[in-house]
């Protein structure tokens, strides 16, 4: 029986390949110093680049293979935090598991410790290690400033949405290319809750950073069109004077909607009580 031609190979394996597509064979003129090439076929992924607007409707990011396993890697180890898993699949399941994690903590420092734990979790601990006592000391913590910010944009689009690295002023007055600008986050519209964006992402990201690869990390979450800034090299304000902490509660928010059904407004002047 003949093996199969390179055509008929092509043909077989490329419906396994979810996120490239066959450009046409390309043939080159032959030679006046030897023969003709052969016809090849190329293989091009459709993975935008960091900075890039992803194809779709509205700039929509569109999860690959890489994210759906990134989301489920994430999610086990909330899971194991938390212990308890939701029924739901996929992003909206681990939403439910966030609630959780905010309902089992009986104070907000100890629902931030328990989403630390979680980022902890996703790192092997020598790496941490490894990379705080010997990449942050470096051009005062700019190279890994840097280097956290391109990482963030590359592999936490699936759980943020829509991302690119920007430039942002460290505290000596000097631009670098050390932010991470999110679109509109998905954790904060999925989870319509300020008290969990606060919680279990702004504050411990910002006490993960610093306090385990040594960098500083200010985020700013804009909570009218769900954007965050993220500042790498940048020390988070103290908490008293911390924007975001003063910010009432979000009106998509179900538990703030019926708190004012029963006309009670949460916190002192709206503010969320979960902060």
């Amino acid at each position: 029986m003949a093996a199969p031609t390179t055509s008929r190979l092509h043909r077989r394996l490329l419906p396994a390949l979810p996120s490239c597509t066959p450009r046409a064979p390309s043939f080159s003129a032959p030679s006046v110093q030897g023969p003709s090439r052969r016809p090849t076929s190329r293989l091009y992924c459709s993975s935008p680049p960091v900075g890039a607007p992803p194809s779709g409707k509205g700039g929509e990011y569109r999860p690959s293979f890489a994210d759906d396993f990134l989301l489920a890697f994430f999610r086990a180890k909330m899971v194991e935090e938390v212990g308890w898993d939701s029924q739901k699949p996929g992003y909206d399941g681990l939403i439910e598991v966030a609630n959780r994690l905010m309902v089992k903590g009986k104070s907000a420092s100890e629902t931030e410790q328990s989403a630390v734990r979680v980022l902890q979790a996703l790192f092997p601990p020598l790496l941490l290690v490894l990379f705080k006592a010997l990449l942050a000391p470096i051009a005062n913590g700019q190279l890994a400033s840097m280097m956290v910010a391109r990482a963030t944009a590359l592999s936490c689009q699936w759980l943020m949405g829509t991302c690119s690295v920007n430039s942002v002023t460290l505290p000596n007055g000097k631009s670098l290319s050390s932010g991470v600008f999110v679109e509109k986050c998905k954790y904060l519209e999925e989870s319509k809750c300020l008290g969990i964006c606060i919680n279990t992402c702004k504050l411990p990201t910002q006490t993960f950073f610093k306090d385990h690869m040594g960098v500083d990390l200010y985020m700013e979450p804009n909570f009218e069109d769900y954007s965050c800034q993220f500042n790498f090299g940048v020390p988070p304000p103290p908490p008293d004077t911390d924007k975001a902490l003063k910010e009432p509660c979000l009106d998509i928010c179900t538990n703030a909607r019926r708190r004012r059904e029963l006309g009670s407004s949460g916190g002192p002047d709206g503010l969320c009580p979960q902060v």
